[in-house]
């Protein structure tokens, strides 16, 4: 006799999925001669903590905000996104590194002085 069993409810998300929060993603200063570099961090605005070597995804971006000139405003912490930091695989050199990834889902507006610390090009 076989027993199926179906429960509804509500779906529980990845251990690693985590709530949406703010950032200031930059370029800190750091140089290297391999990849992954730790050369972009992020501040967790919510948190304080500084999370380095982060690759910023913007393909998750409204289109209004991919038109603008981001590249140069995120290299120089210029923007508070919000989003999550996940760590997913990038190839680098042939080989496989899970790198924080900043997912970027909406530009929330112009970064302080003040939380633009971390960054080399204040």
């Amino acid at each position: 006799m076989r027993v199926l069993l179906l429960i509804a409810g509500t779906s529980v998300p990845p251990p690693e999925a985590q709530a949406e929060s703010s950032y200031v993603p930059c370029d800190n200063g750091l140089r290297c001669v391999m990849a992954p570099c730790p050369s972009t961090s992020a501040l967790d605005l919510a948190t304080g903590k500084v999370v380095k070597g982060v690759w910023v995804d913007i393909d998750g971006l409204p289109q209004q905000d991919k038109a603008l000139d981001l590249s140069d405003k995120l290299y120089a912490g210029k923007l508070v996104v919000t989003g999550t930091i996940e760590n997913r695989p990038h190839s680098f050199n042939g080989k496989q590194h899970d790198v924080p990834t900043l997912v970027a889902t909406g530009i929330l507006r112009t970064a302080k002085d003040s939380e633009r610390k971390h960054c080399s090009s204040r």
